[in-house]
C-alpha cells in the first residue's frame, strides 16, 4: 500500500469517526452540546484536523443526516417489502417511518430540521435524499392512483413528518399513535384524484 493509500484510507477513518462521534454525542445529550471542541476532545485529534474534513458544525450535520437518509432507505425498503397488498405496503412504510424517528431523535433533527445545505427534490440531490424519497414513492405510487405520485408522496411525506414533529413535541397522544396511523393511511388510500 503507497503512502498515499494509507493517508487516504485514514482520513476517511477519521471522517467517520467526527461523523459518528457526533452522532452519539447528539442522540445522548442534543445537538447544543455537539461542538468542534468537544468532538475534538473525544476523538482525540485536534480542532485544526476537524476543520480539514469539514468546515464547521453544519457540515458535520449535513453528513449525520446523510448517513440518516441511507439508513431510512433502508428501513423504508424492508418494511414495503415487507407487505403484499399497496395499503399493507403504506401502513407498513408509515410505522417504520414514525419508529424510525422515534429511535433516533438527534438523528432525525439532523435529516429534517437543523440547518444543512442538502438540496431536496432537485436533480443534484444526493444519492441517500433520492434513496429515501424513492422507498416512499415505490410505497405511495401504487396508492397513488391517477394522482402525480410524486406530489401525493410529498403530502404523505409532510403528513408523517407532521405526525412525528408533534408527538415527539407531546402535543399528541401517544396511546393513539396506531390509530393515528391507520387514520392517514385510510385517508391517503381514499382521497380522491383532482386538487
Amino acid at each position: 500500500m503507497s503512502i498515499q493509500e494509507r493517508r487516504e484510507r485514514e482520513r476517511t477513518h477519521r471522517h467517520r469517526l467526527i461523523v459518528k462521534t457526533a452522532r452519539e454525542l447528539a442522540e445522548t445529550e442534543g445537538w447544543e452540546a455537539v461542538t468542534t471542541r468537544r468532538l475534538a476532545e473525544r476523538i482525540e485529534y485536534s480542532q485544526p484536523v476537524l476543520y480539514s474534513h469539514f468546515a464547521g458544525k453544519d457540515a458535520i450535520v449535513t453528513a449525520v443526516a446523510l448517513e440518516g437518509f441511507e439508513e431510512l432507505a433502508g428501513v423504508l425498503s424492508r418494511a414495503r417489502a415487507s407487505a403484499v397488498a399497496p395499503a399493507e405496503a403504506l401502513t407498513a412504510a408509515a410505522r417504520a417511518y414514525t419508529d424510525f424517528a422515534d429511535a433516533n431523535p438527534a438523528l432525525y433533527d439532523a435529516m429534517f430540521t437543523l440547518t444543512t445545505d442538502l438540496p431536496f427534490g432537485r436533480p443534484d440531490s444526493p444519492a441517500p435524499l433520492k434513496a429515501a424519497f424513492g422507498e416512499l414513492l415505490a410505497v405511495c405510487t401504487s396508492a397513488a392512483g391517477d394522482r402525480d405520485a410524486e406530489t401525493f408522496t410529498e403530502v404523505a411525506w409532510s403528513a408523517l413528518h407532521g405526525l412525528v414533529t408533534l408527538a415527539r413535541g407531546g402535543r399528541l397522544r401517544a396511546e393513539q399513535r396506531d390509530q393515528r396511523l391507520g387514520l392517514l393511511v385510510g385517508q391517503l388510500l381514499a382521497v380522491p384524484g383532482s386538487p
